[in-house]
């Protein structure tokens, strides 16, 4: 459908809305028709909102529909650190836990400017593996999560949510010295769009809303972006044979989002993994079974939901 002009002081302009007064009250229409060669044909259709989608994997890319000037972000994250396996020692005089995978940068309800009928491409950020080998328990690194980037072909870059780094662990030995342990350091964030702050909207129930009722997000607070959290290093426990449970992967979505637990402290399971851009748990050590309660848990993926709005 082709767009719809109204002559505004001498000078044809686009119409966003056509109103229509309705027993002497103003009333938005939903359509307009127009007799064309003798045929009644759809001129005006008021945008609404889209319904939203959600990649939560891989890449690609997707289009601005016709009318369309602004995308919703109800959340986006960058994938969470891997946590680092617990590790015991032969007479060092203590033991070592497991730091936890950071998390993500994230966004919460933020409306950016994109034009209709560009492409955008996105990648969404693989959560970063532990490292529970052996061989490296004493000096090794876990992975960092990557990176969740949205970019518009005219538009360009939109955002960047940079993943949470992986814990590690170094200078370590079997008969000592304790090893040195870090966890995994906050993702970081970039917005690169230029963000829509007021405004009306159409929504998909057909009522016309100001743009910061979008508060649905994991935060629950409109235009809200931000680094992600480290995750939590309980370092080293003194005494031959102590026991130490591991460090809390870092939450995200400002802390919306729980990180992985970190193995429990004479419990009987290891580090669990990530969600939604979180951090993994780190695993503990000297007590259960070490070749479980010792491994830490891998970080969530990232993650993006978006829907096209017209902004008036």
């Amino acid at each position: 459908m082709a767009n719809t002009f109204g002559k505004v002081s001498g000078t044809f302009q686009e119409a966003d809305e056509i109103y229509a007064k309705v027993s002497g009250t103003w009333k938005e229409v939903d359509e307009v028709y127009g007799k064309v060669s003798g045929n009644w044909k759809l001129v005006f259709s008021a945008f609404e909102a889209t319904s939203f989608a959600t990649v939560s994997s891989g890449s690609g890319t997707f289009t601005v529909p016709d009318q369309a000037n602004a995308i919703h972000i109800q959340f986006a994250v960058g994938g969470g650190g891997g946590a680092f396996r617990g590790a015991d020692y032969d007479k060092a005089g203590g033991e070592s836990a497991g730091g936890g995978g950071g998390s993500g940068g994230y966004i919460s309800d933020k409306i950016l400017t994109v034009s209709s009928g560009e492409t955008i491409s996105y990648s969404v950020g693989s959560g970063g593996a532990a490292n529970n080998a052996i061989p490296t328990r004493y000096n090794g690194s876990s992975s960092a999560g990557t990176n969740t980037t949205l970019s518009g072909s005219s538009t360009g870059s939109l955002f960047t949510l940079n993943g949470g780094g992986g814990a590690s662990a170094s200078g370590g030995g079997v008969q000592g010295p304790l090893r040195s342990n870090s966890s995994g350091a906050a993702g970081s964030h970039s917005i690169s769009g230029t963000a829509i702050t007021s405004g009306n909207f159409r929504d998909t129930d057909g009522t016309t809303k100001a743009v910061t009722t979008n508060t649905s997000g994991p935060t629950g607070t409109f235009n809200d972006s931000g680094n992600g959290a480290a995750g939590v290093n309980p370092g080293n426990c003194s005494g031959d044979n102590c026991q130490i449970g591991g460090g809390a992967g870092g939450a995200s979505y400002d802390a919306n989002v729980s990180g992985g637990a970190g193995s429990p402290q004479g419990g009987s399971t290891g580090g669990s993994d990530g969600t939604r851009g979180s951090g993994g748990g780190g695993g503990g050590a000297q007590y259960g079974s070490g070749e479980v309660t010792g491994h830490g848990g891998d970080g969530g993926n990232g993650e993006i939901k978006y829907r096209f709005l017209k902004v008036n």
